[in-house]
Formats: C-alpha cells, sequence, structure tokens
C-alpha cells in the first residue's frame, strides 16, 4: 500500500493528537464517563452512516480504492466508520475544553509555571 492508502487515517490521528492532550491539560473528565460518550457517538454518527451507506448503495458517492485501506465493512472504508467515533469524540473534547477554559481552569502547562514563581 503507497502512502496515499494511509491518508484518512492520518487525519483522523492527527484529529486525536490534537485534542487528546486537552484532557490532562484541562482535567477533563469526559474519558471518565463512557456512556455518555458512547450515547454521544452513537447519536451524533448514526444518522450519518446510515446516510454515508445510502449515499454509496446508490452511487452518490463512493471512495477512491488508491486513497482508502483495502478492508471495508457494508462497502465502507474501515476509516470512514472510524470517522463517524473518532469527530463526535475530538468535538466533544474541543467544547469541553472551551468550556473549562471559559470557566477559568488553566491549562496545566500555565499552572505548573505559576507555581514554579
Amino acid at each position: 500500500m503507497s502512502l496515499p492508502h494511509w491518508a484518512y487515517v492520518a487525519m483522523l490521528a492527527f484529529c486525536l493528537a490534537g485534542t487528546l492532550p486537552l484532557v490532562p491539560a484541562f482535567r477533563l473528565q469526559v474519558l471518565r464517563q463512557p456512556g455518555r460518550l458512547l450515547l454521544t457517538i452513537g447519536l451524533a454518527g448514526t444518522p450519518f452512516l446510515v446516510w454515508d451507506l445510502w449515499a454509496t448503495h446508490v452511487g452518490h458517492w463512493w471512495f477512491d480504492d488508491g486513497q482508502t485501506l483495502p478492508p471495508r465493512v457494508a462497502g465502507l472504508p474501515l476509516e470512514e466508520i472510524g470517522f463517524f467515533v473518532v469527530i463526535p469524540v475530538v468535538s466533544v473534547l474541543t467544547i469541553e475544553g472551551v468550556r473549562a477554559a471559559r470557566r477559568g481552569v488553566r491549562p496545566a502547562v500555565l499552572r505548573s509555571r505559576e507555581r514554579a514563581r
């Protein structure tokens, strides 16, 4: 497989890499509430997953075999299904990070610098 096959996976990994540090930085509790997170993923991802299945089935769009990994589930690349998990997770982490910052929670790096002074 060539580099373009991994582009979609890399984009999802980049999204996670950019938002997962918010959890310790702002002491977010999102990952400690798996039921709520799964509910969010299900409610946000399921309608779009069904829409994606329908749209590919009727030929409204497709996934380029040269830019996705070969494994498919019901005709969808695994990374497309992963999209409907990753994007709701990073969205929740982002909004919770913003809410924490607006409440005045300081990122861990800034807190440690303030203590050192």
